[in-house]
């Protein structure tokens, strides 16, 4: 039984059970895979995979115990790996953010400026995606940390963590009619063609929600995932639009106004996510409490020990 083993038995399982993929992903052949998970499951004495032919088409039952502790495993190994670099070099190395768009373009900017400031030898990559795709590459190790919105805390594989808190503001040209309806209603927005986020973004959910929770109708004529591209859209004079209100900059967004919307939607918590049983370097927890100060060290730690109680902003 060896590590490679292991990986090529995960490698599978995260590809779909395509041995194909499997091997293209580790860089070896499909027969190299094959026979070695052949041998692993002659050592154990039971099949990890249920066959039809020469297709993998699912996990045995012994399979999917065994499947547990690879995984679990390969994470200690790569603690291993961690730790030795965090106390050998603590202040050189690499870490890879998977965020959205929002908030790599309004919430970051301050955070990696600090970070790049205090730790200069740290090759930092930041990777875009929809909180799902963020989620999977936490589990699957391509990404330390992932920071959204949504979906994060619906992985049981993963600590999801509160950042901070944020609301929606509407957004118009100057002289729209709603800068003079006084305090803004979903009946009043709702008149108005309506650009906003794409539903997997940025606190959507909670927008569709107060207009179906008020049986209004609202005709949503351009859905995205980049607030600038929303604010093109109203410039142009598409409709109204309603984005996360840290996304409006006065001084940058002449062309519009903002309208305060916090009364009429929930508040939404970004949250910031670590994989479980995962050994973050020390400049992992200081780019988390750069983020989100409440969030340091001591406290994720305890966290990921299933110790004391994780509080809610």
């Amino acid at each position: 039984m060896n590590f490679q083993q292991l990986r090529y038995v995960r490698e599978t399982v995260r590809r779909g059970l395509n041995l194909t993929e499997a091997a293209n992903a580790l860089h070896t052949s499909q027969p190299g895979v094959s026979k070695q998970i052949r041998e692993l499951e002659k050592e154990l004495g039971f099949d990890i995979f249920v066959r039809r032919g020469k297709r993998v088409t699912a996990l045995t039952e012994p399979g999917k115990a065994v499947l547990v502790i690879v995984e679990r495993v390969l994470q200690e190994a790569e603690n291993l790996k961690r730790a030795a670099r965090d106390f050998s070099d603590q202040d050189a190395g690499a870490l890879t953010i998977a965020t959205t768009h929002t908030q790599a373009r309004y919430a970051l900017p301050r955070v990696v400026g600090e970070f790049k400031r205090r730790y200069p030898r740290v090759h930092l990559t930041l990777q875009q995606g929809n909180p799902l795709q963020l989620a999977e590459m936490v589990q699957a190790g391509a990404a330390d940390i992932a920071i959204a919105t949504e979906a994060l805390d619906d992985f049981p594989g993963l600590l999801a963590l509160p950042g901070y808190t944020w609301n929606h503001c509407a957004v118009v040209p100057p002289r729209h009619a709603l800068l003079k309806a006084g305090r803004l209603r979903l009946e009043a927005l709702a008149q108005y063609p309506i650009v906003t986020y794409d539903a997997a973004f940025a606190g959507r959910t909670h927008i569709d929600a107060a207009f179906a929770a008020r049986g209004i109708a609202v005709d949503v004529v351009l859905s995205a995932i980049d607030a600038d591209v929303i604010k093109t859209y109203v410039e142009l004079g598409l409709g109204v639009g309603i984005i996360a209100a840290m996304a409006f900059d006065a001084k940058r967004d002449l062309k519009l106004r903002a309208i305060e919307c916090a009364h009429l939607f929930h508040s939404n918590t970004t949250r910031v996510a670590v994989k479980r049983g995962s050994l973050l370097r020390g400049y992992a927890y200081d780019f988390i409490e750069l983020f989100a100060p409440a969030l340091n060290r001591k406290l994720i730690e305890r966290a990921l020990a299933g110790e004391g109680e994780l509080y809610e902003l």
